[in-house]
């Protein structure tokens, strides 16, 4: 950092620095004197991480606050987060800001301070999990009684994983994977909770075999070296595994958060081994106590039922007097049916004789003369009815025939003859007065204008029109028709301006500067670029019909009407 600057003034002694100066130097004073720290302290006002990733609050205590910062990359490497009114022992730099004239201190460690602190954060934090349900009992999935597959999550290089290795040679063969972590310090929680997911992530039947239950296994220690199975990313992974999961952290007397969020929770890890799979001669002992005890039930139950059914046959009446009552009631049955069909004969026959005697032939033949004479009055009346109402109509006709005359007419007509030629002579006046009272009109108004003005202003409106003539002439598209160009139009009059619009076969009109001509397309045209024009020049080709000098120049269209857009003075737009 540069010197201060001094400036001598008169009647002064004393160096004068700039703010900036004066920040530079306390702050290099203050990092050269003290550097790293460790400070215990009761943390005040955090709000959780800034947008941008970094931690602002305070350390305080009784009498004094010092306000404390952690970068980004600093907080992501703590083994616990932060929490108001949380007293910890922090480890970091003394520094200023010059931007608010205050010194801090910049975290790179921090810890809580001493077991206490530790158990009342464990206990806040099971606290909130178990308000959310994590912990719940009914959440607890059964252990496969007999896996396929065995996922351990533990360190490779520890004795934890040779004793359950161990244990699992005596047991029923299956498959262990292994996913190693670290089980102590500030990445463990991490991996341990990234883990859990990847066990969980596997598809069933995929290269990698998908364990039937995971164990999360580690040794004893400390309260701060199981501190990374208190973590909530871990709690949250477990809570979350879809595989059943065996809890085997620390001793029997050591517990963890991940023991109340895990389906099982071991005493120690050679006995999760134990769980998980069940021991080969145990299941062969257990099998074979199974056989025994399933024949003596079989043999007890087929004496049961052979007993049961000796007894039920005992019970059981004679075949001969079992079917000798309804035997009986079949014969009575049989004798009865015989009888009544004879009877329902004989009634059915009696009344078709009486039903065969009531008809005769005569008695429709008197139905068919009484319909045939209806039907004649019904003719009759209805010519009678057709008559009278065409005589009543024909008298109507004539009457009103009688009423029409031309005579009624004719003196119509005259009347309204009348009436016109009245009208036509009243116009005939008013038309000449109202001439008579414009020329007089025109004579005065003539008198005072002067004649000179007039010729002036003529002038002036000529030379406009001789400019508009000119400038319409230079904009006009027959002049660029004149220089040897020529316009195509399709069928309704429109400007062709690409060959892309053109299709085989279409009818096109071409405007020269003397006439037009329509032609026929055979190939239509491509899109060309500067290296292909030779080559699409030759695909397209027209079959003049007729020759432009036997047909007359387009006649000029007013203003707004027809497809080509011209106006009123027959120039025609290219657009």
């Amino acid at each position: 950092m540069a010197e201060p600057v001094k400036i001598a003034r008169q009647g002064a002694n004393v160096a004068e620095f700039s703010v900036s100066e004066l920040a530079g130097a306390v702050k290099k004073t203050l990092e050269g004197t003290f550097g790293y720290v460790r400070l215990r302290g009761e943390i005040s006002g955090y709000r959780g991480p800034h947008s941008s990733g970094h931690c602002y609050f305070s350390l305080k205590d009784d009498k004094a606050k010092i306000e404390a910062v952690i970068w980004r990359g600093a907080f992501g490497a703590l083994r616990f987060k932060p929490e108001e009114g949380m007293e910890v022992i922090a480890t970091g730099r003394l520094s200023t800001f010059p931007g608010s004239s205050k010194y801090q201190i910049v975290i790179e460690q921090m810890e809580p301070a001493g077991a206490g602190a530790l158990m009342a954060l464990l206990e806040a934090r099971k606290k909130q999990l178990a308000d959310e349900g994590l912990f719940a009992a009914e959440k607890k999935r059964k252990i496969p009684f007999l896996p396929r597959v065995v996922g351990i999550v533990t360190s490779p290089t520890g004795a934890v994983i040779r004793d359950m290795m161990h244990g699992f040679e005596e047991r029923f063969p299956a498959r262990v994977l292994v996913w190693p972590v670290r089980v102590q310090g500030e990445t463990c929680a991490a991996e341990v909770a990234n883990a859990i997911r990847g066990f969980n992530a596997l598809p069933v039947g995929g290269r990698i075999p998908r364990p039937d239950v995971l164990i999360i296994a580690r040794g004893g220690g400390s309260l701060e070296d199981l501190w990374g199975f208190n973590e909530e990313i871990v709690v949250r992974a477990a809570a979350e595994s879809r595989i059943p999961l065996i809890s085997a952290v620390g001793h029997e007397t050591d517990w963890t958060l991940i023991d109340l969020a895990a389906d099982a929770r071991a005493p120690t890890p050679t006995k999760a081994a134990e769980w998980a799979v069940p021991k080969y001669s145990e299941l062969i002992e257990q099998t074979l106590k199974f056989g025994d005890r399933l024949r003596i039930a079989m043999r007890r139950g087929l004496e049961h039922d052979r007993n049961a059914l000796r007894a039920a046959h005992r019970g059981l009446p004679k075949l001969q007097d079992l079917v000798a009552l309804p035997r009986q009631r079949f014969d009575a049955t049989a004798h009865r049916l015989g009888a009544g069909l004879a009877k329902t004969t004989q009634m059915h026959h009696r009344r078709f004789d009486q039903i065969g005697a009531r008809l005769h032939p005569r008695l429709m033949q008197a139905r068919i003369d009484k319909l045939e004479k209806r039907l004649v009055d019904l003719r009759h009346a209805a010519t009678a009815g057709l008559s009278r109402i065409a005589q009543t109509r024909r008298t109507r006709l004539e009457r009103t025939g009688g009423r029409l005359s031309p005579q009624h007419l004719q003196r119509r007509i005259e009347t309204l003859d009348r009436r016109l030629d009245q009208a036509i002579q009243r116009a005939t006046a008013s038309l000449g007065r109202t001439t008579q009272a414009r020329r007089s009109y025109t004579e005065r108004l003539s008198g005072r204008l002067v004649p000179a003005l007039l010729l002036n202003r003529v002038g002036r409106l000529r030379q406009a029109l001789d400019g508009h003539g000119k400038m319409l002439s230079a904009l006009s598209y027959q002049g660029v028709l004149k220089r040897g160009f020529a316009l195509v139009r399709d069928a309704e009059g429109r400007a062709i301006r690409s060959s892309v619009a053109l299709t085989a076969g279409q009818r096109v009109g071409i405007e020269f500067a003397d006439g037009t001509a329509t032609a026929d397309i055979v190939t239509p045209g491509r899109a060309r670029d500067r290296d292909t024009d030779h080559a699409t020049e030759a695909t397209t080709e027209t079959h003049v019909k007729d020759t432009a000098k036997s047909v007359p120049p387009r006649a000029p269209a007013k203003r707004g009407s027809g497809p080509s857009g011209q106006g009123s003075s027959g120039q025609g737009s290219l657009f």
